[in-house]
């Protein structure tokens, strides 16, 4: 629990809140980092399914690419990943900010700061403020102090577009986001793009045939959010329509859609 942060606690009785999370994150349940098609990030899905069991834990983690490569993917999963370890979570992004206490006092926290170009004055301040409490945190640690057992040290990871020296932050949080560990986000190539949109459908329980796959890659953008949002309204208009999912059906839906 951070006892200095103006945060919105979501209510639990002695266990992590996880099956209540108060984000529009779909339908479904949330994909995890088994669900992540990993493309040329190996290193990065690698250090992410060892945590919190990673050499240098205290070092805060910048994860940076283009929109569409996964970020917010990456850092939701890592909620489920930090609350089965007896972590409490908070949830940092340009529209919200929301906590998850852990089930035990003085358990650490991990702080997930997405969408870090896009923070407005306050969330940049809050975001500032979380680096400041992990910094404290592990300095008394370092010392061999505790000035308050039931808070625990508090770890970060943050996601942004650009490099942190390029975000258009304030100068304090950019200087602290790119202080730790980097790493890069690639995007996926077209047979990323294609497992990707298989698997989440399989996932959902829809099968996406290749006529449908093939005009979704070569009719709209590659940009692997806007595609993920687009099979989740196109999986909802399907199971009101009580129809399999085609080409027909894509284009009768974007037709209602602007209608």
């Amino acid at each position: 629990m951070i006892s200095s942060l103006s945060l919105t606690p979501v209510a639990h009785s002695g266990q992590p809140s996880m099956r209540q999370i108060p984000l529009d994150l779909g339908p479904v349940s949330v994909p995890g980092l088994e669900e992540f098609i990993e493309g040329d990030n190996h290193e990065l899905l690698a250090w992410l399914k060892a945590w919190p069991a990673v050499e240098r834990l205290g070092t805060h983690v910048y994860l940076w690419g283009p929109k569409g490569a996964g970020k917010t993917h990456l850092l939701r999963a890592m909620i489920e990943r930090a609350l089965q370890a007896g972590f409490g979570v908070i949830w940092l992004n340009a529209q919200t900010c929301q906590m998850w206490d852990a089930p035990d006092l003085g358990a650490p926290t991990l702080a997930l700061i997405d969408e870090c170009e896009q923070l407005d004055a306050n969330h940049q301040h809050l975001a500032f403020n979380l680096f400041i409490e992990s910094a404290a945190g592990a300095a008394a640690l370092a010392g061999g102090e505790r000035v308050d057992a039931s808070v625990g040290p508090l770890y970060i990871i943050a996601a942004g577009a650009t490099p942190a020296i390029d975000l258009a932050v304030r100068d304090d949080l950019r200087t602290r986001l790119g202080w730790g560990l980097t790493f890069v986000l690639h995007t996926l190539p077209e047979d990323g793009l294609k497992a990707a949109l298989t698997h989440e459908a399989a996932r959902r329980g829809m099968t996406l045939g290749d006529e449908l796959l093939s005009y979704l890659l070569t009719r709209y953008s590659r940009d692997l959010g806007f595609l993920m949002n687009l099979l989740d309204r196109l999986d909802r208009y399907a199971l009101a329509e009580q129809r399999m999912l085609t080409v027909p059906l894509l284009k009768q839906m974007l037709a209602s859609e602007t209608a």
